[in-house]
């Protein structure tokens, strides 16, 4: 499965487990996010709506991923999400991100860029910077190392960087 799918079971999971309820602030977020990606006003967010909402985030999922983020969610199998799937969809998002554990690949990541074993240490922002662009990414690395940096301290320890890689997905 595509790492949105994967969140989106994982939510999913932690859901029925635990439900989350959305308060009447994210709600009216939500009517207010629907409403806006619903451009042609139909009641529901077809693909094609979903997909120029993530560009105008500066995102391209592709087809594929569009697909298995409406299917996870689309109980009534049409092909779109009506208001009720969104609500849903933004449960399922809000379930994950509050049920999240860094997972081994997150702690070994963390090593790799000049943290420790034990979560002590710091990534070492050469070894980011050179991976950034062995990879080809188009990152504002720096903005990416100050919005991580959220206790000021100058380096990016691991709680940072778990909520960094968090936030990724």
């Amino acid at each position: 499965r595509d790492p949105v799918s994967s969140t989106l079971l994982c939510g999913l999971f932690f859901s029925a487990m635990n439900q989350v309820y959305l308060t009447a602030e994210e709600l009216k977020k939500c009517q207010e996010a629907f409403e806006r990606f619903d451009t042609n006003k139909s009641g529901s967010i077809e693909t094609w709506e979903l997909k120029a909402a993530f560009q105008a985030m500066g995102q391209e999922p592709t087809d594929e991923e569009l697909f298995t983020m409406i299917a996870d969610v689309d109980q009534d199998a049409n092909g779109k999400i009506g208001y009720s799937e969104f609500v849903r969809l933004v449960e399922v998002q809000k379930s994950a991100h509050m049920n999240y554990k860094p997972d081994m690949d997150t702690l070994e990541a963390f090593i790799a860029l000049g943290g420790n074993a034990d979560k002590t240490g710091h990534l070492d922002v050469r070894k980011l910077r050179d991976l950034v662009l062995e990879l080809g990414l188009t990152v504002d690395i720096e903005r990416l190392i100050a919005d991580a940096d959220t206790d000021g301290s100058g380096f990016v320890d691991f709680d940072e960087f778990a909520e960094m890689m968090r936030d990724e997905d």
